[in-house]
């Protein structure tokens, strides 16, 4: 069994951590980032991968996934996302905040959502939803998709040949010190998303109401008879 594992790993490793990126980014909640890390640390300790081709992969995969979700977003539109996103977690809660996001900052929430579990997976469908330019879009899509492979893909790799002393009590403790931040940040964003939304809408609402000013001012009641 190891040995088929090892065969299909070194043969078809690559491309399949690739599509599996690709799938991710376009908008479904699968371990990508996860794949990536456990294909460069095998790479690092096992051997027969080339990492700078596996790594180059990886970049197209997140590249060309997030162009595919860009596309789906901007065809389906906010409203088809706001009907059946929350099949696979992007609420109207997180649509609207997202509006927000992207209305404020576009580029680099791009860009800093290839970083993050969750906003990794739905960015794209977003930018396309709330009709970000598809050339800025794209701009910040290659260099977060980059930066991410190289950064954690890169990283992976090379502690691999070190990833024994992390296994006994200093990886312990690393362990629980990551288990208690993500718990913490979990937690966080529970008590703040609504708050966020709130925010959001009433940034919103604002600048639509800035907006339609300026089209012309209401015409006033004419004065009734006889008064």
């Amino acid at each position: 069994m190891l040995e088929w594992l090892d065969t299909f790993v070194q043969h078809h490793g690559t491309w399949f951590v690739a599509v599996v990126i690709f799938v991710e980014s376009m908008g479904m909640p699968v371990p990508g980032e996860s794949m990536l890390i456990a294909l460069s640390i095998y790479a690092a300790t096992k051997g027969g991968i080339d990492i700078y081709a596996a790594l180059g992969w990886a970049v197209v995969g997140a590249v060309m996934g997030d162009n595919a979700g860009y596309l789906l977003g901007k065809t389906v539109g906010r409203r088809a996302l706001a009907r059946w996103g929350g099949k696979i977690g992007l609420t109207e809660k997180r649509l609207i905040l997202g509006e927000y996001l992207f209305d404020r900052h576009g580029g680099k929430v791009v860009f800093f959502a290839r970083f993050i579990a969750f906003m990794r997976t739905f960015a794209a469908l977003l930018a396309g939803a709330v009709h970000m330019p598809w050339l800025r879009f794209l701009l910040w899509n290659g260099l977060g998709g980059f930066c991410w492979v190289v950064g954690y893909g890169g990283a992976a790799y090379l502690i691999g040949d070190h990833i024994k002393a992390f296994l006994g009590p200093i990886g312990m403790g690393l362990g629980a010190v990551a288990l208690g931040l993500i718990i913490w940040f979990v937690i966080w964003v529970n008590r703040h998303e609504d708050e966020m939304v709130a925010k959001a809408e009433s940034e919103l609402g604002k600048r639509r109401g800035a907006g339609r000013k300026g089209r012309g001012k209401p015409l006033k009641e004419a004065p009734a008879e006889g008064g």
